[in-house]
């Protein structure tokens, strides 16, 4: 392996290791297949609130995905505690995610979908949802604070497809 090679090796490896993401699929797309994938998730603990398989939605929260690069809506508030399903429904012709996070931790995710761009990654805190589809998560908030969603298909996050979801005590 000649030097450069082992430059962009080993930069693809810290960056990748720097993701909240822990399943990352380098190999693949963002196809039908992958947003219709059931997942079984790990207890998940994050400072934007956590995922257990027990959970029992308090709180069902409707989000629509279009092609204009929006949410319907992009302001969500909850409060300390409420476990939300979360149910998306793609209306557009393209595929969309949801995923949720801190502003920080979008910003950084969506510029490494930039780089790599056929990365697949499922966590509890993510939908894939391919057109005409629908979708859902189940997530506790057990933190207050304002923290963030969006759309990290390269392109969606910049044009605008994201919002907020404030968490009152």
């Amino acid at each position: 392996m000649n030097k450069v090679s082992k430059i962009v090796v080993a930069t693809v490896l810290a960056t990748a290791m720097a993701l909240p993401v822990t399943n990352l699929l380098a190999s693949g797309t963002h196809s039908n297949e992958h947003a219709k994938k059931m997942m079984e998730f790990d207890d998940t603990d994050t400072e934007f609130g956590m995922y257990r398989a027990d959970m029992k939605a308090t709180k069902i929260i409707e989000i629509g995905m279009s092609d204009d690069m929006r949410f319907t809506p992009n302001m969500i508030t909850v409060k300390k505690g409420d476990v939300v399903m979360f149910k998306h429904k793609n209306h557009g012709k393209i595929m969309h995610e949801f995923v949720l996070g801190t502003p920080k931790s979008l910003d950084q995710h969506a510029e490494m979908m930039k780089k790599f761009p056929t990365m697949e990654h499922e966590e509890p805190y993510m939908a894939h949802v391919a057109p005409g589809e629908s979708g859902s998560i189940l997530w506790k908030f057990s933190s207050a604070g304002e923290f963030a969603f969006g759309c990290l298909v390269p392109g969606h996050y910049d044009a605008g497809m994201r919002g907020s979801v404030i968490v009152g005590s």
